[in-house]
């Protein structure tokens, strides 16, 4: 089953409304959320310029976040094995054995910029995500089955 990375990044669109507690003196009818001027100017500057102004920060969605880093682990523990019994069955031994993990999780980092069509703050929150992310765990699976054979 292939999976799908998710955006991570939005933008915010619409003001989110304050919670206001419910007060005894007032009947609920009249509470509204208290939005300072200066948020009412921000809010026009953002439905004037489209939705979004200039200075927004980014909000950055875990649920999508969390998901696409367990797709990076995922695939770099199955290449660790792959690769393991690969370098097992070739005969590498010693230094030439590190280096072709290596070079196979180059190889995965380069396979997942692709997959996030080189426009990595989409998708993750660095570019250390796609870099070296799951690289010293996969290791550890590696050693084990490139040992094993």
């Amino acid at each position: 089953k292939k999976r799908k990375l998710d955006q991570v990044h939005c933008q915010a669109t619409q003001p989110r409304p304050r919670t206001v507690e419910p007060s005894r003196s007032l009947p609920p009818q009249t509470l509204r959320p208290q939005i300072s001027p200066g948020e009412k100017r921000a809010f026009a500057a953002m439905a004037a310029a489209g939705g979004t102004s200039s200075d927004d920060v980014p909000v950055i969605q875990a649920e999508n976040l969390t998901s696409n880093v367990r797709s990076i682990l995922y695939s770099r523990t199955f290449l660790s094995i792959i690769s393991g019994v690969v370098a097992g069955i070739w005969g590498f031994t010693g230094l030439t054995g590190f280096v072709f993990y290596f070079l196979i999780m180059l190889v995965a980092s380069i396979g997942l910029l692709a997959k996030s069509k080189f426009s990595v703050h989409t998708y993750f929150d660095s570019w250390s995500r796609i870099l070296v992310e799951g690289v010293l765990a996969g290791l550890m699976s590696f050693v084990l089955f490139w040992t094993y054979p």
